[in-house]
């Protein structure tokens, strides 16, 4: 292990940023890697500049097995020498801080634009180049052959490009090109929070309202020194689960109707409503938008409504096994989903997968657990792992969540604490980096948080779980049939908004 030592903090403590070590670059790159072999994962690498001009970078990694977030930083030269080859999850973060600040990681083995958004020096905005122009691989020889996909797809589906290269019906590599989607929303933090913030981070992944909206309110709650009542913790925490629930059962309906299986994708598609139906009852809002508030929520529950959830959830529960189940009892179905699209466990903890897709391969990665946070700091949700890595386990993965936050839901219902749902909110604290981990439905959301001298956000940054999961799926469609990918992208289901924020 490393004898560098960075600063130790927990998910959603505010620290003075000037207790932060800084290393050379050359001290951090090593320590990164030596803590990434001994279980770490890289939540982030955001990067800012400085009033007297120095571009920092702070690692924030996050240790499982201790519940600890690590923090380093370093003064980033114009070029070094490039993590990835000896750390491959941090593949997708140089390349972002290339982009951005157009610096070199020297060795990085496919430096490209991950989002094609103006570098944040303006002097240098004019050497970015238009969305999606950019150099792909290629194949060449008898049989071989390259099948663009996007960025316009049909219906409405969000912009993305896809390079396959193929020999016959074989995927040898994809390349996936975003930043479509890109709408600047980390530089609209800068000088915050104001009124508008929490409606960036409610929109910022829409499928993602509460995960983000939690993420964000917490950073707050840090900097600010605030403490949130338990009843609101506990409905914060019940949102989070109708959101996982929702969008799995979503998911599971996508993946049936992929291959064809009529009867699972109709009733999952109206239970999916269902579900939101029960966020609605919470807050107005069937995605949950202006509910998290920072201090607590900004609706509470009766006895009333608190029946009424108990009553869909029985029923939800009830329409969703029969849905569910019969998929997975049907030979057809099963020969379609099983083996396709397949990754190691190795491989996902190698590239930094989260959340669901890395839980199929039989990492045992959530936050709820290990970087216990609200609610889930007393009454933890079962992880959910599977051991093939395919599409069936990534929806088999989906169904055994689902189960689980059921059960969670009707436990936090059932015992609700008392008291009020929100506090006065108070200023920012000037100075203070706060680390803000989450357990989206996708995966883990990491949000950094940093206040200048007057308790202004210094910079904002968030990493989406699809962040850490866009290469999986590349990885994913690997020696695969090219008619797989509609298949493995939906149990991926990555969000091309929060990624290109």
């Amino acid at each position: 292990m490393t004898s560098f030592v960075f600063l130790s903090t927990v998910n959603g403590q505010a620290i003075n940023r000037a207790e932060i070590p800084v290393f050379d670059f050359k001290d951090l790159r090593a320590a990164i890697i030596d803590y990434v072999k001994a279980g770490a994962r890289i939540s982030g690498l955001p990067a800012w500049r400085e009033d007297d001009g120095r571009l920092r970078m702070v690692a924030v990694l996050s240790m499982p097995a201790s519940g600890d977030i690590l923090l380093g930083a370093c003064d980033m030269p114009d070029s070094w020498r490039s993590l990835t080859p000896d750390c491959p999850s941090a593949h997708w973060f140089e390349r972002e801080i290339a982009e951005i600040w157009q610096v070199m990681p020297e060795g990085h083995p496919w430096l490209k634009p991950i989002r094609f958004q103006p570098p944040r020096d303006l002097q240098l905005q004019g050497k970015i180049p238009a969305i999606g122009i950019t150099g792909f691989f290629s194949i060449k020889g008898e049989e071989s052959h390259e099948v663009a996909v996007g960025p316009v797809h049909a219906g409405i589906i969000e912009p993305g490009h896809f390079r396959f290269l193929c020999h016959g019906e074989t995927v040898y590599h994809l390349e996936i090109s975003l930043g479509y989607q890109h709408r600047g929303v980390e530089r609209a933090m800068t000088g915050g929070p104001g009124p508008r913030s929490i409606h960036y981070m409610e929109t910022l992944a829409g499928d993602t309202t509460i995960g983000h909206a939690t993420a964000y309110c917490r950073a707050v709650e840090a900097l600010s020194g605030i403490h949130v009542p338990p009843r609101a913790e506990a409905i914060r925490a019940i949102a989070a689960e109708l959101e996982r629930i929702a969008n799995h059962t979503g998911d599971l309906g996508a993946l049936a109707g992929d291959i064809g299986y009529l009867p699972t994708m109709s009733y999952c598609g109206r239970i999916r409503g269902d579900v939101l139906n029960m966020t609605a009852i919470l807050c107005g809002n069937r995605f949950g938008r202006g509910l998290v508030r920072p201090s607590g929520t900004a609706y509470d529950l009766d006895r009333e409504l608190i029946e009424l959830l108990i009553t869909r959830l029985n029923s939800a529960e009830k329409d969703l096994k029969g849905a569910v189940e019969i998929m997975f009892d049907t030979p057809s179905v099963l020969a379609r989903f099983e083996g396709t699209g397949a990754l190691s466990e190795d491989t996902a903890r190698e590239i930094g997968l989260v959340g669901p897709a890395a839980r199929a391969t039989g990492l045992d990665c959530d936050v709820r657990r290990e970087f216990p946070y609200g609610m889930y700091r007393f009454a933890q949700v079962h992880t959910c792992t599977w051991t093939t890595g395919d599409c069936f386990a990534r929806a088999y993965v989906r169904w055994l969540e689902i189960k689980a936050s059921i059960e969670f839901i009707r436990r936090q219902l059932l015992e609700l604490p008392e008291g009020p749902v929100s506090l006065n909110v108070s200023p920012l604290r000037g100075d203070m980096l706060a680390v803000s981990l989450a357990e989206g439905w996708r995966g883990e959301i990491c949000h950094v948080a940093a206040t200048d001298s007057k308790g202004r956000f210094a910079f904002y940054k968030v990493i989406d779980p699809s962040f850490h999961n866009w290469f999986g799926l590349a990885l994913a469609l690997r020696n695969q049939q090219i008619s797989d990918f509609p298949l493995c992208n939906k149990s991926f289901n990555l969000s091309y908004c929060g990624h290109d924020l």
